[in-house]
């Protein structure tokens, strides 16, 4: 970018006295080298010119500033840092009023704190979400806004990285003045001449009193950190956040800002932060529709099935404001389903997330009923029954009798050939997966599968459904499973021969877990429920290759009926409905008989080599997903493993674990491993191509 396109602040007299800058820098005014350079510049000027009285800062267009240029993410950084941009703010004699709208974020959270006087619109946000990048706010965030908000609300706003709405920002005391967006620019500039008629000094946010009880002040860090500590099990930042904010407790403010500049730059040299900005690209990357296309209005949706899986895409689809008509087969099915969506509201609506009118608003928004003619004049239909080929067609050939021309006909299915459902109406153009995951309105990722005949308008009405959701899109090709689950099935394999060979079920979970997966398979089977991988053996068994290595514990163990928690028992026994589970000594008898019948001699497994083995698996049937053009690029494929199914956000995704590590050393221990399996260990064509090109990856993301 040369000098004369490069963004720049602009500054505005208002009269001779109040000087107005504002940041324009779109779309979300990103403080970049040369933003932090010119605001320094034009704030130090307006000091030292005697003209000037006081200074409003405001952002230009839709937001003050979402913080850092992400397109600068991993290239030097220039001086000005913003810590010495709002130091300089903070420092000034002169009073400097920040009007704020939009979003706040991060660096740009930060100048505001250093301001003098805070005004923002009713729907301004604020948050300070650096630890999602594997780093702490480090221009001065973390001993500013704890003595301002205190140094509960401080630490709890920047371990979650949310964000928070104006009103709370002004209950705990972020902000001074809530008033109207048409209003906003008129009232910093009466407060900026106010504070500069009255004569006094500026009120510094280094000076104020939100840390004065220090022995209270570092109770409550503990308390909530200690509430925060299982999410931030193995990760860097959130333990510095806590250090920063125990800084702020104790010691001069300065030397504060020293030691934050020190443990910033220990999260910048960390490969957690590197593995969190990948993923956080990637998903931005993941999120754009593949297709140049206008999506399609949506405003009313309907769902079929009010189980789990429909209820929870209902839950999503009303959050985002989506009128919903659900259907059932009936009347106490139909009950059943909306009882379902009230009591995850109802849930919400105790712990404090909601309130009442809101949980009351939403339920406004859904009807339920057993007749397929009540969406006749819905704009989109998400089918989300029971997963049997059979039935689905059924399903479809229902809706294309009674949905209007144009509708588009979504299927939730998890494995089954979606251009074969498509086959089944007469309109194959309108019809496309989406792929939600359980729970539908928690679980973030979304696959949007995408059949051969389907309309590219269709395609980009699935990523701006997404959008509209907030969720993680990936596009994915038709195949048995599409990305994540073809991906599960192949690693499951892994973990279960793993079992076999001598390692127990709980040796494994803890070793992938102590690896940074979210749950072990073992314990995610039992979360999910037993019955549904059986039911997918079951199909595949006549398809199954039968020179193919097949390991008979997980059909045993449902055959007794222990599906996992709902009914108790699975691999871990749920006794007096406890959600834990505890080591089963049944099963181990299930999995001794196993060895025994198959000649299997068990052997000990170190940690290490039961996690190079799932893992390695994982990304070796990854490979091929991108061979077969499942999955559009290595990326997307990180997208859907952290997102749908565990793998540890702070390390990127299995492909940039991959790159980690090494193609070549992933090679060589496949083919080690292919000496005892050759089938199921075979290295993917594609990982051979890199390892033989000098290539990784990240090349891939660059080129397709």
């Amino acid at each position: 970018m040369n000098e004369s396109s490069t963004p720049r602040v602009l500054h505005e007299h208002a009269d001779r006295k109040i000087l107005v800058l504002t940041i324009d820098n779109p779309p979300v005014n990103a403080l970049s080298n040369a933003i932090r350079r010119e605001l320094f510049e034009r704030i130090q000027a307006a000091i030292d010119n005697p003209e000037v009285r006081a200074i409003v800062l405001q952002g230009n267009g839709r937001c003050f500033s979402a913080g850092a240029e992400i397109r600068e993410f991993g290239k030097i950084r220039d001086k000005p840092w913003t810590g010495e941009v709002a130091r300089l703010i903070e420092t000034s004699p002169k009073p400097v009023v920040s009007a704020l709208h939009g979003t706040v974020l991060g660096g740009g959270l930060e100048l505001a704190l250093g301001s003098h006087y805070r005004i923002c619109t009713r729907s301004s946000t604020f948050g300070l979400p650096e630890v999602r990048l594997g780093l702490l706010p480090g221009g001065g965030g973390t001993q500013r806004l704890p003595r301002l908000v205190g140094a509960a609300n401080a630490l709890g706003l920047m371990l979650q990285g949310d964000q928070v709405d104006s009103e709370r920002a002004m209950g705990m005391g972020l902000v001074d003045e809530v008033v109207e967006a048409s209003d906003l620019l008129a009232c910093a500039q009466r407060q900026a001449a106010a504070l500069a008629a009255s004569g006094s000094p500026p009120r510094r946010t280094c000076d104020a009193a939100g840390l004065a009880k220090r022995e209270e002040s570092l109770s409550e860090v503990d308390k909530v950190f200690d509430a925060f500590a299982s999410k931030a099990r193995g990760l860097v930042a959130p333990r510095l956040i806590a250090e920063a904010v125990r800084q702020a407790i104790h010691g001069p403010f300065c030397q504060n800002l020293r030691f934050e500049a020190e443990v910033f730059h220990q999260c910048l040299s960390s490969p957690q932060r590197e593995g969190l900005i990948h993923i956080f690209l990637a998903e931005r990357r993941a999120a754009r529709s593949p297709v140049l296309a206008r999506p399609r209005d949506i405003a009313s949706v309907g769902v079929i099935g009010g189980g789990t899986m429909g209820s929870g895409i209902a839950v999503s689809l009303l959050d985002a404001g989506y009128q919903v008509v659900m259907v059932e087969t009936n009347a106490a099915a139909v009950q059943v389903g909306l009882s379902r969506v009230a009591g995850t509201y109802d849930r919400l609506v105790k712990s404090g997330r909601m309130t009442a009118d809101r949980r009351d608003a939403a339920m406004c928004r859904i009807r339920g009923t057993t007749q397929y003619a009540a969406l006749a004049e819905v704009d989109l239909v998400i089918e989300a029954a029971f997963e049997d080929m059979d039935v689905k067609k059924k399903i479809f050939t229902q809706l294309d009798d009674v949905c209007r021309e144009g509708a588009i006909l979504a299927t939730n299915t998890s494995y089954l050939d979606i251009n074969d459902i498509a086959a089944s109406t007469r309109r194959p153009q309108d019809v496309i997966g989406l792929h939600f995951f359980s729970p539908a309105n928690i679980m973030k990722l979304l696959e949007i599968v995408v059949p051969d005949k389907v309309a590219d308008d269709v395609v980009a009405t699935g990523f701006e459904l997404a959008r509209a959701l907030k969720k993680a899109p990936v596009r994915a090709g038709v195949c048995d499973g599409f990305i994540g689950n073809r991906i599960l099935y192949v690693y499951r394999e892994a973990a279960s021969f793993l079992m076999e060979d001598g390692a127990s079920p709980y040796e494994i979970d803890r070793a992938l877990e102590a690896f940074g997966f979210a749950m072990g398979p073992f314990r995610t089977a039992d979360l999910t429920g037993g019955d549904i991988g059986w039911a997918t053996r079951k199909r595949k068994a006549a398809t199954r290759d039968p020179r193919a290595r097949y390991v008979r514990v997980a059909d045993r163990i449902c055959e007794k009926g222990w599906f996992g928690q709902k009914a108790g028992r699975g691999y871990y026994n749920y006794a007096n409905g406890s959600r834990q589970g505890q080591p089963d000594d049944e099963v181990m008898a299930i999995v001794e008989a196993e060895r025994r019948e198959h000649g299997v001699v068990a052997r000990i497994f170190s940690s290490e080599e039961i996690v190079e083995r799932y893992v390695f698996a994982l990304i070796n049937e990854a490979a091929k997903v991108l061979e077969d053009g499942i999955a559009l690029r290595p990326s997307d494929i990180d997208v859907a493993m952290v997102n749908g199914y565990g793998f540890p956000r702070w390390r990127g995704g299995p492909m940039k674990y991959a790159d980690a590590i090494g193609v070549s050393r992933l090679v060589a221990a496949l083919r080690e491993y292919a000496k005892e399996d050759a089938m199921f260990w075979e290295p993917a064509s594609l990982l051979v191509q890199l390892m033989e090109t000098g290539k990784n990856f990240e090349s891939l993301n660059e080129t397709r």
